[in-house]
């Protein structure tokens, strides 16, 4: 009998081509198996949209739309384009493009469910964020600094946001607004979100100032505000120029709760609607105020926010992330030199190329971090990678040897920034990840 040819799988955002041996596999198990990136919060269960794709080419040699992909494909008004990784299967040639590349690219996909022409009363927690002295950058310095300063502001004040579940809505001027809880979720988790954001940007910031900005004689501080209340939700404007907007007294209110920062000298502040709504002893409190606000016939009270009581795992990894992988290769080459040192049989099961194996190492730490604020998806997403790891040849003995190399290799990564608290989080998390995929290496 003549050989069957294995297909075709062509990756055009990275121009690359692979074979796909095992056609009972669906096109994400294709990628993990080529080490290609490829996000799947919810471990290819089609529970979450992450893994989809555009097939470019090749679409009759995929199978049809599976009942959730139908439904997924009807509420988001998919094209026939748009598919689910994790619910096909390849039976010939298929070009394919990935349309979620990043973690922070996941929350977006939240405005997706909101509803378009007729606005949805939705309880979300809202966070106004102010920068201080701004006003004397821009006046110090050419439109092109300042430029590059705002973007690099944007970018550092937004990741907290988008890895806590929440949804960046609107840029202006020198603040940024976001919002938690947009397509559903419980109150207490999406004002620890939003507090857990917000004490990530105070953190950025700090960072910005030390690093980035010390050579613009300037040093930025941040106003706070978050408050906790049903505000109307939806797509709204001219038939023909719709766009996502939130209406309702709790996003004014929010708005005026930050600048009361100004008045008290404070960073952050947050209604007493949000720190009631996470459970008692979990936040640190300074200063209590009491103070009507415009248009308002009465008081409210809020409460400056310090921190976390206790260690928070979640805020002490984010706030390291992006740290630890500044140079995601030097990380990845310096973790597999200490696994290949401490066991050397471990270097058989590398049978291909170890830059495209460091990248996905690197992306499942990053995933795993993004993850945490969904764990509704991370154990999902644990199972599928400790089964694929379990056909590469890896075994329950090898974890030790990896949680290990791991934590050298962030301890000697942070430098200077390493601090027991930190690593004793990382510690927890990655034992906490491993234990959960040894389940599935037996």
């Amino acid at each position: 009998m003549p050989e069957v040819k294995a297909p075709i799988i062509t990756y055009t955002g990275i121009n690359q081509q692979v074979e796909h041996h095992d056609l009972d596999a669906s096109l994400l198990e294709c990628s993990i198996m080529n080490q290609i990136p490829h996000i799947h919060e919810c471990g290819g269960n089609g529970l979450c949209t992450t893994c989809r794709i555009r097939v470019m080419d090749g679409h009759s040699n995929l199978n049809p739309r599976t009942l959730k992909e139908q439904e997924v494909a009807r509420v988001r008004k998919w094209d026939p384009s748009i598919r689910l990784a994790c619910q096909c299967y390849a039976k010939g040639p298929v070009s394919i493009q990935r349309l979620v590349w990043t973690n922070s690219e996941v929350n977006r996909l939240q405005l997706e469910t909101i509803p378009e022409g007729v606005a949805e009363e939705r309880p979300i927690a809202i966070l106004f964020c102010d920068i201080r002295g701004f006003t004397k950058l821009a006046s110090e310095n050419s439109s092109f600094d300042v430029a590059h300063i705002l973007n690099r502001f944007y970018t550092v004040l937004g990741d907290p946001i988008l890895v806590n579940n929440g949804v960046i809505y609107q840029y202006v001027g020198d603040e940024i607004i976001g919002l938690f809880g947009v397509s559903g979720g419980m109150k207490h988790k999406n004002c620890k979100d939003a507090v857990r954001a917000a004490l990530g940007m105070q953190y950025a910031v700090e960072r910005l100032n030390h690093i980035e900005l010390v050579d613009f004689n300037v040093n930025l501080k941040l106003g706070i505000g978050i408050n906790f209340g049903r505000a109307y939700i939806g797509h709204l404007g001219h038939p023909k120029h719709k766009q996502f907007a939130v209406v309702g007294d709790p996003v004014n209110t929010a708005s005026r709760i930050q600048s009361f920062n100004k008045e008290v000298k404070t960073n952050i502040l947050i209604s007493d609607s949000v720190f009631k709504s996470v459970p008692l002893n979990t936040l640190k409190i300074g200063r209590t105020f009491t103070n009507q606000m415009a248009g308002h016939d009465y008081d409210t009270v809020l409460h400056e926010l310090l921190s976390f009581k206790e260690m928070d795992i979640q805020l002490e990894l984010q706030q390291s992330l992006d740290y630890l992988l500044r140079n995601e290769d030097a990380f990845a080459s310096k973790f597999y030199d200490k696994v290949f040192t401490k066991a050397p049989d471990a270097k058989a099961l590398f049978k291909n190329n170890m830059a495209s194996q460091g990248r996905l190492l690197t992306h499942m730490l990053g995933g795993i971090v993004y993850s945490m604020s969904r764990p509704e998806h991370l154990t999902l997403g644990l199972k599928l990678l400790g089964e694929s790891h379990l056909r590469y040849g890896v075994h329950e003995e090898h974890y030790p040897v990896v949680l290990e190399c791991l934590m050298e290799t962030i301890k000697e990564e942070l430098g200077s920034m390493s601090n027991p608290q930190l690593l004793k989080a990382w510690k927890q998390a990655l034992e906490t990840v491993t234990s959960e995929m040894k389940r599935y290496a037996k």
